[in-house]
């Protein structure tokens, strides 16, 4: 069974929402399944996630107080339970793939040209 970690590598923020200073809009990031073995074969999948600004909400955190795992949970609740199954599939693919090589013909030289 394959493991996944997500991880957030930049978000952007919107300035001037009111009462809601550095509002994150969008957050960018990788997925990267492993495997497991020794050595681990791992794949990776990108993400761009735009979240909705949502100016009387009330359980709003000061961007200095976010955690990675909060924002992880944004995006995957963005991308609701089937879209991250679709991207860790993709990631299982990928796997699969480098695991068990698709074999591929090869051309051979015509037996009457000989």
């Amino acid at each position: 069974m394959n493991s996944y970690t997500w991880t957030v590598t930049n978000m952007s923020t919107l300035p001037n929402v009111p009462n809601l200073p550095e509002y994150v809009t969008l957050v960018n990031g990788v997925v990267t399944g492993s495997n497991g073995a020794t050595p681990p074969i791992t794949a990776t999948q990108y993400f761009n996630v735009q979240l909705v600004v949502e100016e009387d909400q009330d359980d709003y955190i000061p961007y200095a107080d976010l955690t990675e795992a909060v924002v992880i949970g944004w995006v995957q609740e963005v991308l609701t339970p089937e879209g991250v199954s679709n991207l860790e599939i993709n990631i299982d693919n990928q796997i699969s793939a480098i695991e068990n090589p698709p074999v591929v013909p090869s051309s051979q030289p015509l037996p009457w040209q000989g």
